[in-house]
């Protein structure tokens, strides 16, 4: 008799198996929606998102970029002063609007921005969206190397939005960026 009633659920059973495997929905598709990185992974975001391309062990999304991935979301900059360089310096990197959207992040979210030397600020992500800051890539033309605040430097253009020359945003602009964890 019990084997009459496991014949009739094997289907149900088989098909709830399937939606949980990577690249099959319920478990996986959302995490196969970014292409893998090629190269070193240079930033990690996590948390509320809704797109990425693996997932940590407690099966959560996570997006891994490596640079060429990074540039793939577009290129834009601004030259700005910043209290952390003498004169006028010029910024290019990723648009922070861009980088939000290709991950899906909670709109009205924080990001938790943490850097190489496990320093770590609030960043929302309405300013991702709103204040036109990116992820740097570039200073001065050249990439930037962990000496000079690189590899990844989350930068607003200060000098276009007098709002922003204050010590919140200042803060907010993490250098040596590694991870992004989204609330």
């Amino acid at each position: 008799m019990w084997t009459s009633v496991l014949i009739r659920r094997l289907p149900v059973f088989l098909l709830l198996t399937l939606l949980a495997l990577p690249g099959f929905g319920l478990g996986g598709a959302a995490a196969q929606d970014l292409a893998q990185p090629g190269g070193p992974v240079i930033l990690t975001i996590s948390g509320a998102i809704q797109r990425g391309n693996s997932r940590d062990a407690q099966g959560n999304i996570v997006a891994n970029f490596d640079l060429k991935m990074l540039e793939a979301l577009g290129e834009t900059g601004f030259s700005t002063t910043t209290p952390w360089h003498k004169g006028v310096v010029r910024f290019d990197g990723v648009p922070g609007k861009a980088l939000m959207e290709t991950v899906g992040a909670k709109a009205d979210g924080i990001a938790q921005a943490v850097a190489l030397n496990d320093y770590a600020s609030s960043v929302p992500v309405a300013d991702f969206l709103q204040r036109g800051l990116i992820v740097a890539l570039k200073l001065d033309g050249a990439y930037m190397t962990i000496r000079d605040k690189g590899p990844l430097f989350i930068i607003y253009p200060f000098d276009s939005q007098s709002e922003l020359r204050q010590e919140a945003y200042y803060t907010r602009s993490v250098w040596q960026l590694r991870r992004l964890d989204i609330r």
